[in-house]
């Protein structure tokens, strides 16, 4: 994907009426507004002290853009970034719609005051033919490959952490399990409003009931995503994190949960089930903010105190 200079951001769908063909132009045209410049005053002017740009990662069967975020250039032709930077591999919210561009407030931030090398997955979004397995594979597969050749990217392997937001903390949280799985040590995963139940229980909580249709309605867009993510025959509570049957041993874990959110409940829920676990969790709940507070700042107050808490929180996490 590439900037685009500005346009018009397109109106909001019937979520619970909407066909394949109107779910693929909305989301075209959504995220030509999300990478234009025309967005910034509602998602946040990048970090001048990183440099971004577009990459693609040569997976199996697939090549895959990822949106990587450096610390800038110190000088005349100067690297700033080191051979040894540690990680985090991103991975943006809007499961059926969103891009990396969305977060580079954020990312950008991370990568110039950590400093860290910042890679943001430009998954595969959710669709008909696309169901969430694939953008899970997506997240797991660019860790790995960018952990398996660290030295070309100027990472260290053995600082590495996860970061999400919604249903990019799902995938997130999804790549920490299979990370303990296959013996890869994370340092840290960074879960923000995450979704990470799309199981039959997907709405059997409080906050789901209370927040349905306020601020926003939000109800048809979790059915629209939960349809897309597991279709007819897939066992939605074995890509819901949230139903994982072990969640022992995973990476230390940053929970944020905005409170007038739907999923605030699938939150809280994990970061119990992590703490029963044994795995180290830190629960942060941000009173009045919503879902995808993070993502705007231009319009959130809670953004910029919730990326210091994740920027403090990986420093830590990521030292030497």
């Amino acid at each position: 994907m590439s900037e685009i200079p500005a346009t018009t951001r397109p109106p909001e769908p019937d979520f619970s009426a909407i066909t394949a063909t109107e779910l693929i132009a909305y989301r075209d045209a959504e995220n030509r507004f999300r990478a234009s410049g025309a967005a910034r005053t509602i998602l946040g002017e990048p970090d001048p002290g990183a440099a971004i740009g577009w990459q693609e990662i040569e997976l199996p069967g697939r090549d895959l853009p990822v949106r990587v975020h450096r610390p800038a250039p110190a000088g005349d032709g100067e690297a700033a970034g080191r051979a040894d930077l540690p990680l985090v591999i991103h991975v943006h919210g809007g499961s059926f719609v969103g891009t990396a561009v969305q977060c580079d407030w954020t990312n950008s931030h991370l990568a110039a005051r950590l400093p860290a090398l910042v890679v943001s997955v430009e998954h595969r979004l959710l669709a008909p033919d696309s169901p969430l397995a694939n953008a899970a594979d997506d997240g797991w597969d660019v860790l790995q490959h960018v952990v398996r050749h660290a030295a070309r990217w100027g990472a260290d392997p053995a600082r590495a952490a996860v970061f999400g937001e919604s249903c990019g903390a799902l995938i997130s949280a999804l790549t920490a399990i299979r990370a303990r799985e296959a013996g890869l040590e994370l340092r840290a995963q960074v879960l923000v409003n995450p979704a990470v139940d799309v199981s039959g229980t997907m709405y059997d909580y409080p906050s789901v009931a209370a927040y349905a249709s306020s601020p926003t309605g939000i109800l048809p867009q979790l059915r629209l995503f939960q349809r897309l993510a597991v279709p007819p025959g897939t066992d939605g509570r074995a890509l819901s994190p949230l139903h994982a049957d072990d969640l022992s041993g995973l990476a230390p874990a940053l929970v944020v949960v905005p409170t007038q959110d739907a999923v605030a409940d699938h939150g809280r829920r994990y970061a119990q089930r992590l703490r029963a676990a044994g795995t180290p969790v830190r629960l942060s709940e941000y009173p009045g903010a919503k879902h995808a507070f993070l993502t705007l700042p231009g319009v959130e107050p809670q953004a910029r105190p919730a990326r210091a808490e994740i920027l403090a929180f990986l420093r830590a996490a990521l030292s030497k």
